[in-house]
Order: structure tokens, then sequence, then C-alpha cells
């Protein structure tokens, strides 16, 4: 049996004997999984939603004036087009709507030709972390980018003009699949939020604010491909915002964000809560079913070696099981030195190495419902950006280079994380230290830039966490001269950016040090500690009312859990959905 393309590409391989299942009982399985998505287009013009999505779609590119039908001059060649189907998901796993898209076969394209320039922005996933509030989608975004290149397309498949079928398309905006469509509709946006007055952030492009200096409010604009992010100080700055995209575009009104890239949205009395349970189902399901644990890291995952003798595994299996483990460790940040240790073997796998990324399988399936915790209002006198940063000592077996670890909070809630072997081989624990300290200054003064351009954080250095006396000593002043003449100079901006007053290094306990979680295997109960104080908190049936936009579910508080705080703080229920950037209440009736 054929297994659908959209099959091979959501889901992991399923190995032969488990549920029970043969091959060919493997394959119905993953056959079934394509749900009611066609495979061709005569399939889905029988089906009257998905013949009615295909319809919709064509009245949006001719409303769109995006192409007009010409005969194809005689030095010129056309591109095919093809329909994907697409059935987009609630969080809760019930059908949203049916999505047909008309899509250019872009690989045919030629460079010179076609197409010449293709690059264009996309929002880091920190920023994202930032704006977590309100959504909107632009429909068909990518058909309002003008072309600048004479590009020819064929009449779609099942809608061709019987009178005209020798006819081409010419556009004159981009259609998806097309290699410069990305760059010609962010073009398009990024002119119309300038005409606007939004001023588009010099460290990360896809952020836009507008400031209003009547109340001295701020609307943020987080730009995501054909996705926008959206939250101010008040609603009145975001509800004149979508008037005046609607105005401009064809719009979708997503409302409070509950489900992006992935990433699910649970909005509880403590904060908001961003977990990625749904991705987890959907991806190991099948797996281990009755074995989950709740320490993720042994300590001989930190002994793992390529051994010739050892046996080999399926790479592909591999790759898949892996990559779907850096997703998710995106959004966990206690998953990250383990599926770090697993990631470093995917050139040459072997029976070991699956054996540890399954184990991070099973704790992931154990704590599938823990998510990051982002509190409301403000947790501490003033908005600070604060980073830990520690290393290991030739912690790779292999090599003998060490594993960095940093992360940074705003408002107590984790933006920004990393755990990823060193470069060099440090000949000493401080400078392991002190390498680590200068790849997290560097993450640092890109988060500072871009809270101080959103009027988070104004004029202030931030602060850095580091565990080792000898590498600060180093990086205020230039001692151990014989110890230190070798490190390679790019590593001295750290201390440059010290001298310059835009960090401020301080010392902390290593009990206290919140990086340990990034750069060793950890005790079951350091562990537990460290994900506390990272703001991994329990998901799973967590109570959340909101009588503004009229939804309610029914979940456990978060403190039956022991969360970060221990308790959920009691909140007039006019103020619980306070906006956890500026601690101003956007939500409150009147705004």
């Amino acid at each position: 049996m054929q297994i659908p393309l959209q099959v091979e590409e959501d889901c992991i391989e399923i190995e032969t004997g488990i549920n029970g299942l043969d091959e060919e009982g493997d394959s119905i399985h993953l056959a079934l999984l394509a749900g009611s998505e066609p495979v061709t287009v005569n399939e889905a013009l029988i089906q009257p939603h998905w013949k009615k999505a295909m319809e919709e779609e064509l009245r949006s590119i001719e409303k769109n004036g995006t192409w007009k039908m010409v005969d194809l001059p005689p030095d010129k060649h056309s591109i095919g087009v093809k329909w994907v189907f697409k059935t987009k998901l609630n969080p809760d796993g019930t059908v949203s709507k049916h999505k047909a898209r008309l899509v250019a076969k872009g690989f045919l394209q030629q460079q010179g030709i076609d197409f010449e320039e293709v690059h264009a922005p996309v929002a880091r996933l920190e920023t994202i972390r930032l704006v977590p509030l309100f959504a909107l989608d632009v429909k068909s975004a990518f058909l309002h980018g003008p072309l600048e290149e004479e590009v020819y397309v064929q009449q779609p498949p099942g809608f061709c003009n019987k009178d005209d079928q020798h006819k081409v398309y010419r556009l004159n905006k981009a259609l998806y699949g097309l290699r410069q469509a990305l760059r010609a509709w962010n073009k398009r946006i990024d002119e119309f939020f300038a005409n606007k007055g939004l001023e588009r952030c010099a460290v990360e492009h896809n952020l836009y604010v507008k400031r209003n200096d009547k109340d001295d409010g701020i609307l943020v604009v987080c730009l995501y491909v054909d996705d926008l992010l959206v939250t101010g100080s008040s609603m009145k700055h975001v509800n004149e915002f979508k008037r005046m995209m609607e105005a401009e575009f064809d719009m979708t009104d997503l409302g409070r964000l509950s489900y992006f890239l992935g990433m699910e949205f649970a909005y509880t009395d403590a904060g908001i809560l961003m977990h990625q349970r749904k991705y987890f189902l959907k991806c190991f399901f099948y797996l281990f079913d009755h074995l989950r644990i709740q320490n993720l890291c042994s300590l001989s995952m930190t002994f793992l070696v390529s051994n010739a003798e050892e046996e080999n595994v399926d790479g592909t299996y591999y790759k898949q099981l892996v990559r779907s483990l850096r997703f998710i460790c995106n959004r966990r940040p206690d998953l990250s030195f383990a599926v770090g240790i697993v990631s470093r073997f995917m050139a040459n796998r072997k029976k070991s190495h699956l054996a540890a990324a399954k184990r991070v399988v099973r704790y992931i399936k154990g704590t599938a419902e823990d998510g990051i915790l982002f509190p409301y209002g403000m947790q501490i006198g003033e908005l600070e950006l604060i980073g830990y940063t520690n290393s290991d000592f030739g912690g790779d077996q292999t090599d003998r280079k060490s594993t960095s670890g940093s992360i940074f909070f705003v408002n107590n809630a984790p933006v920004s994380w990393s755990s990823k072997k060193q470069g060099i081989v440090a000949l000493s624990s401080c400078e392991a230290e002190y390498v680590t300290g200068c790849n997290a200054v560097c993450q640092g003064i890109w988060l500072s830039e871009l809270l101080k351009h959103i009027k988070m954080v104004i004029g202030k250095a931030f602060i850095l966490n580091m565990d080792n006396t000898l590498a600060i000593s180093l990086a205020r002043n230039a001692i151990s001269h014989g110890r230190s003449k070798h490190i390679d100079v790019k590593f001295h901006y750290l201390r440059d950016v010290m001298n310059k007053n835009q960090v401020e290094l301080k010392f902390c306990k290593t009990k206290l040090q919140l990086a340990d979680l990034f750069t060793k295997a950890l005790s079951q109960g350091r562990l537990s500690f460290l994900r506390s104080k990272v703001g991994v908190e329990w998901a799973g049936e967590i109570e959340a009312k909101d009588e503004s936009f009229g939804k309610s579910s029914h979940m456990t508080p978060i403190a039956e859990r022991g969360g970060r705080q221990g308790h959920v703080r009691e909140r007039n229920e006019n103020t619980r959905l306070k906006d956890f950037l500026w601690g101003k209440n956007v939500y409150k009736k009147g705004n």
C-alpha cells in the first residue's frame, strides 16, 4: 500500500511490531492518519467542502488581481501549478476549516529569469514569546505581493477554460510556491506599516512598534509570514490596528491567541501557560504507552560516543525522532541538554543513541502537559532582563569540548535559552565559563536592544549571573595573562561590553545557578528544583475563565501541583488578564 505523502511528512516511522501490527497493518494505520484530505484533484472535486474551498481560493486570486489570462510569448516558458489540501484543526482536535491552496511549482523557476532575490526575514521564537496575546491572519497573504519579474503559470487543474486551453496566466502578484513569494509579501506589508506610522525594529526586522504620544500608549506587532501577533498597552490601540488592517486586507480575526506554530496557550489565574501537548500526542502517540519516567537525563547519556563496533540504526527514523524532539525543546527548556546530546550523532547513529532519544520521549510522555508560565503583571519592582550562564568542562567524550548553557528572563518568565557545544577545546573551567559568558552576552545584548525598542527595559544594563569567580575577574580585568593569552580575541567581547556598562556580571552560588539545567545530567530532585525555577509548570487541568471573551474551561489550579510560586495569586476579575509585558490591564472593559 502506498502511504500518502502527508503521513510521511507529519508522522515518525512506526517500527514493525508496535501495538501488535505487522507491516501491512502499519501501512493501513498510517493511511488512516491521512484523514479526509484528498490525494488527487478529482477526489477533491467530488467532495462539496473541498470543492467549495478550491472555488474560494480562486475567487481570492481573481479579487486580488493576481493574474491575467494571456497568450504565452514565444521566448517565455510557463510554470505548472498544483492544489494542496489541508484540514486545519483546533487545539482540541476538532476541524477548524478545510483549506485548498493553489501552489506554483517554484522548483521549475530559473534564477535570473523567473526570480532574483528570495530572502525575507522571519520573526525569531524569542520575539514570539514576548507577544503572545492576539492573533490576526491575512487571507491569501502571498497574493498581495507585487512581482517585479515576468512570470507565467499554467491554468489550475480542474478549472481549465475549455475555450482557451492554450492560454496561460501572467502573474501581476505573487502566488504561493514561487521562490520570491515571501519576499514580495514582506515588502508589501513593510511598506504598508511604514505608511501607517509603525516603526520597524532595527534588531528584529519583523517586529513593528507604534507609539501614541497622547496617552503614552504603545502597540507592538510581530509578523510571522502571514500571521500577525498583536499586543498593546490598551485594547483601544489593538482594536484600532485591527480596523486598519481589515480596511486594507482580507483578514481573519483569530481573537485571543490559543494556538500558534504548535504552541498552545492556556489563560489561567497565575498567567499565560504555553505548552505543546497536541504536538506531542501527534508525533509520539504510538510509543511507550505504559513506560513513563520522571528523570530526564541519566549519567550514562553524557558518556555517549560513536562506537564503530556498535549496531547501526535506521538513519531516517533517528533523524525524524530527533527533529521532532528539537522542535519540542524550543518550548521546553528542561529538554535542551538531553536533546542536544542525541543531536550530536545524526551522522553516525548507533543503538545506544536511539535508546537515549527514546528515553527523552518517555520523559516527555510523563510530562506532556507541562509548559512555560508567563506571569501577569509586575513580578518585581521594575522589569529587568536577567540571565544565567554556565558551562561544564570537557564534557563531550569524543572531542572533549565543553557545553555552554544560558537562559534569560523577563518578568520572571523565560524568553530565551540555549544549550550548545562549544567550538573550541577549553584548557580550563575558567576558559569554558568565559567563552560561555561571551556567547550569552551576545544574546543578552540583542534581547536588551529588542526590549528597549518596545519600551520594556530602558537604558539599563542587564544582569548576567555566573558561578565562576575567575571568569568574572577575567572579564573585568586583564589578569592571569599566562593562562588566558591563547583565548581568541572574539571572546574578549565580554570584557568590552562590561567596560561600556552594558552588562552587569554577578556571582551566584552553584546551587542557585539555573543554567545548570543546560550543561549536565541532573538528579531527579535537582531537575525538579530547576524546572520550577525556570518556569516549567504543569499545564493540565487548570481552571481558566474569562468573562470578557465568554469562554470557560474546567481545570485544576496550578497550585495543587506545587507551581513555581506555590500558590495562585488572588486577582480581581477585572484585572485577571493583565498584560504580562507592561503590567497594564489591556483587557479591562472601557479601554
